[in-house]
């Protein structure tokens, strides 16, 4: 390939890069357009709002749940191979859920629908670090970061404009509709998984770790998701699954750590600095997009009388910003590294969390719209080459296991993210909740500045690019 051609995606890549972010897109469209139309649901069902809120909350955790079984199924049976189960698995589950006759069958069905974004979501992440290779690790995740930021954004309007327009049932038709038009096109864009080599061993399940691991994880976003329902941390509710998930986590790490163990995922891992800096920021940081997500709709709605729409439509520079940046950002870490550019991107970050800790029902518009465009834009300088430099990180062997560890943090700091924001603003003094959130954040961004240096600085070496050389001739043969 010609630098010219190294510079830029080429064609089949930038096919197989398509497919896969449209993909990426069902979990979040469907998560997204159930949350706005949870109350058309309790109506419907004749349900309280708890009890259909189960529909959201069983889809998280079942694709958490999933996530780790993921990363030991395509080591086995193949990324394409999985990648096309999971696409089935979805469209089936959204069928079924689109048929469904009271809460109870909506809620089973929501969970095997989670457990194929569970296949899914992961090997976005997977698919794209190994057909781009190290040396356009930053370019590719960057465009899968365009996805990150507009979709919690675009998808509430998107899922209102369809409520408002159409039934219920449309919003689980037009997932079967986006999954099989990415089953047919994934059937000529994806390559071929290759074949094992002769006498190549089958990595073999860790169920001892897959029972720990998934349950464990679901068991703290579920104490988190217990925490923002309850407005409290000392709750049963709250408490029972927390003290569950971490002994859970505990003795799989205990397990994982013995000498000769093959765990499902190798914390031995966490030794590379690279790596560790990558997933805590990207941990980190998805508590302030989630946290950003839900406060400040609120803050438009409660001190500006926002519409709902209104509000949602005045967060949206949030989204564009990172769709601006993270492209660009993860073009030029390709030839500068992750560390500089992160750096910058978090210190932009926590300036503006500084300024909205001002926050009051007399702070012009004009204001927190600014500083949220201004976050959007400096989130794809930290997110795009953070996702980059960890593939740099990592051999190839334990793409999948790095993957698993990165999507799980995010989403575990999400739901945090959602639980201190509903505590901070329930018992916070009138008029402080949302100056307080903002510092709660603040503190956050000081630990992902701080994280930052860790990062691998300079340009990817010179292997990654014959890694490069090869890995794009795969996707193209």
């Amino acid at each position: 390939m010609s630098s010219t051609g190294n510079d830029r995606l080429d064609a089949a890549l930038l096919r197989l890069v398509g497919v896969i972010l449209l993909g990426g897109v069902l979990g979040l469209l469907s998560s997204t357009m159930v949350a706005v139309g949870l109350d058309l649901l309790a109506a419907e069902f004749d349900a309280s709002l708890a009890t259909i809120g189960w529909a959201s909350t069983g889809f998280l955790l079942a694709v958490t749940v999933a996530i780790p079984f993921t990363t030991w199924a395509v080591d086995r049976f193949g990324g394409k191979r999985m990648w096309l189960v999971g696409l089935a698995l979805f469209a089936a589950a959204s069928l079924a859920a689109a048929f469904a006759w009271d809460a109870g069958s909506l809620i089973a069905f929501r969970v095997l629908q989670g457990f194929g974004a569970g296949i899914l979501d992961p090997l976005v992440l997977i698919l794209l670090a190994r057909a781009a290779g190290p040396a356009r690790a930053g370019r590719v995740m960057g465009l899968m970061g365009v996805v990150l930021s507009l979709g919690p954004v675009v998808g509430p309007i998107f899922g209102g404009a369809v409520l408002d327009r159409l039934d219920w049932h449309w919003m689980f038709y037009l997932s079967v509709l986006i999954a099989a038009v990415v089953f047919a096109l994934s059937l000529r864009a994806l390559p071929a998984d290759p074949p094992r080599e002769v006498g190549q061993e089958r990595p073999r399940l860790d169920v001892i770790g897959l029972a720990l691991i998934g349950p464990g994880v679901a068991a703290l976003i579920l104490a988190a998701s217990q925490a923002a329902e309850h407005s409290a941390f000392a709750v049963w509710q709250t408490l029972l699954p927390l003290a569950a998930g971490a002994v859970l986590l505990a003795v799989y790490a205990i397990r994982a750590l013995r000498p000769g163990s093959a765990p499902l995922i190798d914390l031995r891992m966490f030794a590379n600095p690279g790596f560790s800096a990558s997933v805590a920021i990207m941990g980190l940081t998805g508590v302030v997009m989630y946290a950003s997500l839900i406060v400040l709709p609120l803050y438009y709605q409660q001190a500006h009388g926002s519409s709902v729409l209104a509000a949602g439509l005045l967060i949206a520079p949030f989204g564009l910003g990172g769709t601006v940046s993270m492209p660009l950002a993860g073009w030029i870490s390709d030839r500068i590294g992750s560390r500089v550019l992160a750096r910058a991107g978090a210190t932009v970050l926590l300036a503006c969390a500084i300024g909205l800790t001002r926050l009051d029902a007399d702070t012009p518009l004009e204001w927190p719209v600014a500083a949220t465009l201004a976050m959007g834009l400096a989130s794809g300088f930290v997110s795009a080459p953070t996702m980059g430099s960890l593939y740099r990180a990592l051999p190839a062997s334990q793409v999948a296991q790095g993957s698993s560890v990165l999507y799980t943090l995010n989403q575990l700091g999400g739901s945090i993210g959602v639980a201190v924001v509903a505590l901070i603003l329930t018992t916070a003094a009138e008029g402080r909740g949302f100056p307080n959130v903002y510092w709660f954040l603040a503190a956050v961004l000081a630990a992902v500045l701080a994280a930052t240096w860790a990062l691998p600085g300079g340009a990817p070496p010179p292997e990654a690019e014959s890694r490069t050389e090869a890995e794009a001739g795969a996707v193209r043969s």
